[in-house]
């Protein structure tokens, strides 16, 4: 049945129908019976089979899609038994209030299209609203715009982005040139990725650098080339137990990398309730003895050049006291900047305009995004998509499921032509959609189809891109509704998507 398709297409059917057979089947199966019923394993022989299943269970286990598998009593010879819960692949109901959808859709549509992300997060978002409007397909008329962006970064960028996120959650071990501002020198670097970090509209790595023989951060806007796995092994490494994503994420620009020293730096009272407020966590804070209402802001730092950039952006009422190596380097810096500032300024050459190469983008043609949402994650939004369509008799418009998915006309046409087949044994279908002349989607849905007309658990790209966007936004919206709604969802996935792989740093204010 599945010939015709490519093997990683035949894959995803694979897995689809198995996990169908398991829940249709209520009760613990056999690995023959598998073998049987399910589409994509009968024509296989038997150590073919075995090979197949297992790694099909591998990788539903790392999309967190657990089978459960029963052992026999040491000595029986009877064969291991698979089921599959139904609380392991469906997502519990999420119960918001209208303020939680208003700030979801709020802050949602405010990232959608700026976010490295929002392939994943519109996937999220067609679970967790299940049965309402997703907060990205609203027609309400944008009225706020936000200055901060969570994009990749370009497309070498964005690259490295996925392949980096990718590698975290299957712990392989990654190399690549990095430039070193420091030193101005550029090496390879063999790393065990442990985190992701969004600061300061930057992509960090947090990982265990083997050059350094320590854990190590890396900004992704430095890395020259390819990041490629070191090696081909399934894994390379565990993260430590000890190790906390969250101090990572509780630092200034200019607390990121080793620590060198300790500055003392003086407030005005004109900002000192604003410096304490926003960067206060990044030290401590002591007030004038003279009653004047200024203070001393003291805070170790790894980076001389961002602190000295913090300072001075602050002008008159900032000054960094200590240590003295700090405030000559400090006083040489602002010398060489205004040296180079004095003079006569030297403009470039003025490029004619037939010269420049103006870049077209076709008409239709799709956003890019740094990271791509497995296609397994793809297949069972559009699968719980078009069966709620048939269950309403209603019709889908074609193009509308490309807009809600993010996918081109082909590959909607080939993820339908997946699902069609999707089946396990003796015409058991979960569904047959017919794409029509008229640009709509007709869906018959099978009786099977239960297992798929409800909102499955987020893919944990899915999970991370949501709880990412929320943490994004932080406290840019009022009252407090994003807090309780990642609260929700937080509840609803069973553990913290930020603490396994990315973190978003809470940014500090802006001063003038």
């Amino acid at each position: 049945m599945t010939q015709g398709f490519a093997k990683d297409t035949e894959k995803l059917i694979r897995q689809l129908s198995l996990i169908s057979y398991l829940m249709a089947e209520r009760r613990p199966v056999t690995a023959t019976e598998i073998r049987r019923d399910v589409e994509g394993y009968s024509d296989m022989t038997e150590d073919a089979f075995a090979r197949r299943f297992y790694a099909d269970r591998a990788e539903l286990d790392a999309l967190g899609i657990h089978l459960s598998v029963d052992k026999p009593a040491e000595g029986f010879s009877e064969q291991e038994n698979y089921s599959l819960a139904p609380e392991a692949f469906h997502l519990p109901p999420i119960a918001f209030t209208d303020s939680e959808r208003a700030a979801l859709q709020t802050a949602l549509t405010l990232l959608d299209g700026e976010f490295a992300y929002a392939e994943p997060l519109r996937l999220a978002l067609q679970q967790i609203a299940w049965g309402r409007p997703s907060p990205l397909g609203s027609d309400s008329r944008q009225t706020i715009g936000l200055g901060i962006t969570a994009s990749a970064g370009g497309g070498e960028v964005s690259a490295r982005l996925a392949k980096i996120d990718t590698a975290i959650y299957r712990r392989k071990r990654i190399e690549f040139e990095y430039h070193t501002m420091g030193s101005d020198e550029t090496s390879l670097r063999r790393v065990d990725p442990y985190h992701l970090l969004f600061e300061g509209g930057q992509f960090y790595l947090v990982g265990y650098a083997h050059e350094r023989d320590d854990v190590r951060v890396f900004r992704l806007s430095r890395i020259k080339g390819k990041v490629a796995y070191a090696t081909k092994a399934e894994h390379d490494f565990k993260r430590p137990t000890d190790f906390d994503p969250r101090g990572y994420a509780t630092r200034a620009d200019w607390q990121f990398g080793e620590t060198v020293g300790t500055a003392e730096v003086w407030i005005s009272e004109r900002i000192a309730w604003q410096v304490e407020r926003h960067f206060g966590r990044f030290g401590t804070i002591a007030k004038a003895q003279d009653g004047s209402g200024d203070m001393t802001f003291t805070t170790e730092y790894a980076s001389v050049r961002q602190l000295a950039a913090w300072a001075l952006r602050l002008g008159e009422h900032a000054r960094i006291l200590a240590p003295d190596e700090l405030v000559s380097e400090l006083a040489d810096r602002v010398e060489l900047l205004h040296d180079r500032h004095t003079g006569e300024l030297e403009l470039a050459a003025v490029v004619p305009a037939e010269e420049v190469d103006e870049v077209v983008e076709p008409a239709g043609a799709k956003r890019e995004t740094a990271i791509r949402p497995e296609r397994f994650a793809r297949l069972v939004t559009l699968a719980s998509i078009l069966i709620q369509a048939g269950r309403a008799n209603e019709r889908l418009r074609f193009t509308d499921v490309c807009e809600a998915l993010q996918v081109s006309d082909a590959e909607l046409r080939e993820d339908v032509a997946v699902l069609n087949v999707v089946n396990f044994g003796g015409g058991s279908y979960v569904l047959y959609a017919e794409v029509h002349d008229d640009g709509t989607i007709e869906v018959d849905p099978e009786p099977y189809s239960d297992n798929f007309a409800r909102p499955a658990r987020l893919l944990p790209v899915e999970a991370k891109a949501l709880i990412a966007a929320i943490d994004l936004i932080g406290d840019h919206l009022p009252e407090g509704a994003l807090n309780s709604a990642r609260d929700k969802i937080v509840a609803a996935l069973g553990a913290d998507p930020m603490e396994q792989g990315l973190q978003v740093a809470s940014g500090g204010g802006d001063y003038s």
